[in-house]
């Protein structure tokens, strides 16, 4: 049975690393020693190794150890054996070029069915959807495919942000951008706001924290959804 905590972000302003989301996270892995961390997306280029060290230090107080999936030889066997997994933040681009390279998007999507304990965050939950297609980051490297794990039966776009009416910015909105999607896909978006995230089980997904999401589908007006939504009607 899935078993995935999906997050818009692993950091709210003026909280440390994974801070808003310890209560739910010690749950979530309490049956778990080790959890593998894949650190393909590197937020701001930053090495393998840093970025493991910075979310070692964030579990290691609910005394969890994170070994990172690069520290293997074999990254498919590792995903395969893995208690738990987390997939950080950073470029999806990246992300998804890597786990294509290394061979384990297939992988991790045959351990997550199976119920290995999964949290994602910004990069690491936009592939727990359909496809990437609706990241907000720049493309800087060409995966093979955009086509991602399949978890939940739509995608989406963490960090959502709502227009400032009061700015005075005439760039592209987030909804812009969602709508200018659905003029060539009929997959539904899920706008999710920072400090909010999915609860999955099995095929229930439950939209947790105190913020509403905002759902996108294709010829529809978009809908604002109530933290404790049970989201599993979204196809």
């Amino acid at each position: 049975m899935k078993n995935l905590i999906i997050a818009s972000t692993s950091t709210l302003h003026g909280g440390s690393y994974l801070e808003y989301l310890m209560p739910p996270l010690e749950d979530h892995f309490s049956g778990c020693g080790t959890i593998t961390f894949i650190p393909y997306a590197r937020p701001g280029g930053i090495s393998h190794d840093d970025y493991t060290g910075k979310v070692a230090e964030a579990f290691a107080l609910l005394g969890k150890k994170v070994i990172g999936l690069h520290e293997f030889d074999d990254p498919v066997k590792a995903v395969q054996n893995a208690e738990a997994i987390f997939t950080g933040g950073g470029n999806t681009f990246l992300l998804v070029s890597q786990l294509y390279q290394f061979q384990v998007m297939e992988q991790l999507a045959g351990a997550l069915k199976n119920g290995t304990p999964y949290l994602g965050s910004s990069a690491g939950s936009n592939i727990t959807g359909l496809t990437m297609q609706t990241t907000n980051d720049m493309p800087i490297i060409y995966p093979p495919s955009f086509k991602t794990l399949g978890m939940i039966p739509f995608n989406l776009n963490p960090h959502y942000l709502d227009a400032d009416l009061q700015s005075k910015h005439m760039g592209e909105t987030r909804e812009t951008r969602i709508r200018e999607y659905h003029q060539f896909n009929s997959v539904p978006v899920l706008g999710l706001r920072e400090g909010s995230w999915l609860d999955v089980k099995g095929e229930t997904i439950i939209l947790k924290g105190d913020l509403k999401a905002r759902l996108f589908r294709q010829g529809q007006q978009a809908e604002e959804l109530e933290p404790g939504s049970d989201l599993s009607f979204v196809k």
